[in-house]
C-alpha cells in the first residue's frame, strides 16, 4: 500500500484452452478466479476497487474471455461500474496461456475490534474448484457481511492452506488449527477465506453464513 492506494494481483499460467495447457478451463472461467483472489486481497486490505487491469499474454482470441470472466466476478458483487482495461500480447505466439488480473484499489478506514475468526468455504485445487462451485466461499455473503458489519477482518486462503495462513495471519509459527476441513490442503483460488467476526455479530454472521462457516481451535 502506497498513498492510500492499495494494488493486488494474481497471476495464471498453464491452464486454459490452448492445447499445450497442463488444465484446460476456459478463458472465462480462468480470469473469474485470477480476478477473485485479486479481489479477496483488496477487502484484506480494507481497499474499495477503482480500477482492474488484465495482462493477456495467450493472444487476441483469449481476450475477450478473459473480459467476460472478470466482468462476470464484478456483476456477482455488485461491482459493474468498474471499468476494466489491459494489454495483450500479440508479437509472439505461446504454447501455453499466461495471463494475470491486477487491481488497484484505495485504502478505506479500518475498523479495530475484537473477533472471532471462522473458517468460510471448503479448500479445493485444481479442477475440484469447477466440480465443488456450491461449497467454495461465496465472494457476494463476504461483500455483505463486511458491509453489514458481521465482518470487519478477512483473510483469503490460496495454495498455502489454512493453517500455513493462520500462522501468518497470527505471527505464530508453531500455532496448530484444527478444523472438519484438511488445514493443510491447497486452497487454490481463494476457495476458503478467513473470517473476522466481532464477538457481538457471531449470532448473525452464524445465520449470514448458514453451513459455510466453521468453527476453529487454535493451539
Amino acid at each position: 500500500m502506497a498513498n492510500g492506494f492499495v494494488v493486488t494481483t494474481d497471476n495464471s499460467g498453464g491452464i486454459g484452452e490452448k492445447q499445450a495447457d497442463l488444465v484446460f478451463a476456459q478463458n472465462e472461467v480462468v480470469s473469474y478466479f485470477a480476478a477473485r483472489v485479486a479481489l479477496l486481497e483488496q477487502w484484506a486490505a480494507s481497499a474499495q476497487v477503482e480500477s482492474v487491469i488484465i495482462h493477456n499474454f495467450s493472444g487476441d482470441a483469449a481476450w475477450q474471455g478473459y473480459v467476460q470472466g472478470v466482468n462476470r466476478l464484478l456483476k456477482d458483487v455488485d461491482l459493474e461500474h468498474i471499468l476494466v482495461t489491459g494489454s495483450s500480447e500479440t508479437n509472439m505466439n505461446l504454447l501455453q496461456s499466461a495471463m494475470s488480473v491486477t487491481m488497484i484499489g484505495r485504502s478505506r478506514e479500518v475498523v479495530n475490534c475484537d473477533v472471532t475468526w471462522f473458517i468460510y468455504g471448503q479448500p479445493f485445487v485444481g479442477s475440484e474448484v469447477l466440480e465443488n462451485l456450491e461449497v467454495i466461499a461465496d465472494l457476494k455473503k463476504v461483500k455483505i457481511a463486511i458491509e453489514n458489519g458481521y465482518v470487519t477482518n478477512i483473510w483469503p486462503v490460496g495454495s498455502k492452506g489454512i493453517q500455513a495462513e493462520f500462522r501468518i495471519l497470527l505471527a505464530k509459527d508453531k500455532l496448530h488449527v484444527h478444523s472438519d476441513v484438511d488445514v493443510e490442503k491447497s486452497a487454490g483460488p481463494c476457495t476458503v477465506v478467513l473470517v473476522g467476526v466481532p464477538n457481538e455479530s457471531i449470532e448473525q454472521a452464524t445465520l449470514h453464513f448458514g453451513n459455510g462457516l466453521r468453527k476453529i481451535i487454535i493451539q
